[in-house]
């Protein structure tokens, strides 16, 4: 895994927000690597969760490397001293959304509003840049629908991170992998930077 990401303090990170929504696939744990980084270079990182990628990472992974709570329930008990949905909170605060992985999913659900977990919910709410950087199996990638998915949110703005092609988790060789750590961060970068 390439994790040689810069971590000490840099402007485009200080004092920014990321919403970094982490979905269900194997590359998930990547996905923590980018947290750290980030968090140590001045970000607040919000991390929001599906159940699914609770199955492969802990929220208590995220929290850690990031010192912020994680979101992975939309129904979850709110905090003495007033009540502001998660969803909203999030959205209206982040400078920028980054889904990663980004499962096929994913991707059907957010191409047509879903929002019946914090990670789809959540992006409705938000109306600054987005970017989503899929991972899953070759076959899946070329699956004309996944590309129709992909499609629909390059029309809307999003920016994907196209993903990284070798071994894959299921014993295949080819496109679908999470792209390198190294190329989500730059890009991450280079929105934080239009912004």
């Amino acid at each position: 895994m390439d994790v040689d990401l810069p971590t000490g303090r840099s402007e485009e990170f200080a004092g920014r927000t990321i919403l970094l929504g982490v979905t269900g696939g194997i590359a998930a744990y990547k996905s923590a690597a980018l947290a750290s980084a980030w968090t140590q270079r001045g970000a607040v990182v919000r991390v929001l969760m599906t159940r699914a990628a609770s199955k492969f990472v802990t929220p208590l992974t995220f929290q850690s490397v990031t010192r912020q709570p994680v979101a992975a329930d939309i129904w979850r008990a709110e905090e003495a001293g007033g009540y502001r949905p998660e969803h909203i909170d999030a959205g209206d605060s982040a400078d920028l959304f980054l889904v990663a992985p980004a499962t096929a999913d994913f991707l059907a659900r957010a191409a047509h509003g879903f929002a019946d977990d914090i990670v789809c919910l959540t992006l409705l709410a938000h109306q600054g840049p987005v970017a989503f950087a899929p991972a899953m199996n070759d076959k899946m990638w070329a699956h004309p629908a996944v590309q129709a998915n992909v499609d629909v949110h390059r029309q809307r703005g999003v920016h994907v991170i196209e993903p990284g092609e070798g071994h894959l988790a299921c014993g295949s060789v080819g496109p679908g992998r999470l792209a390198e750590l190294s190329e989500i961060d730059r890009q991450v970068t280079a929105i934080l930077t239009s912004a």
